[in-house]
């Protein structure tokens, strides 16, 4: 199983973008999707996830400003960021609990896509 990341980019401060992570590959299920960010200097955090049955959770930095949703049927996960600021720029990253069996699941991490904001 793979993921795929897309939708980074640059963007100024007051503005939005949308991640987007694509699983392919044999997959059984996809439990909870996530969504993590690595500014420079600093260590990766947990900004977004998503469950199953999309009960979501945030960071506190970023609430009210991202939303993370998914399409199951498409195995893939969004992040949609509104009122961007530059603090938010950083590597982005999914990941997600990845069932390719009934009786089996693992963290799958995708590769990162950058977010650059300017002031």
């Amino acid at each position: 199983v793979q993921l795929q990341a897309s939708g980074g980019g640059l963007v100024q401060a007051g503005g939005s973008l949308r991640l987007s992570c694509t699983a392919s590959g044999y997959i059984f299920k996809i439990n909870t999707m996530y969504w993590y960010r690595q500014a420079p200097g600093k260590q990766r955090e947990l900004v977004a996830s998503i469950r199953t049955g999309g009960i979501t959770d945030y960071a506190d930095a970023v609430k009210g400003r991202f939303t993370i949703s998914r399409d199951n049927a498409k195995n893939t996960g969004y992040l949609q960021m509104n009122s961007l600021k530059p603090e938010d720029t950083a590597v982005y990253y999914c990941a997600a609990d990845v069932q390719p069996s009934a009786n089996y699941e693992y963290e799958n991490w995708g590769q990162g896509t950058l977010v650059t904001v300017s002031s």
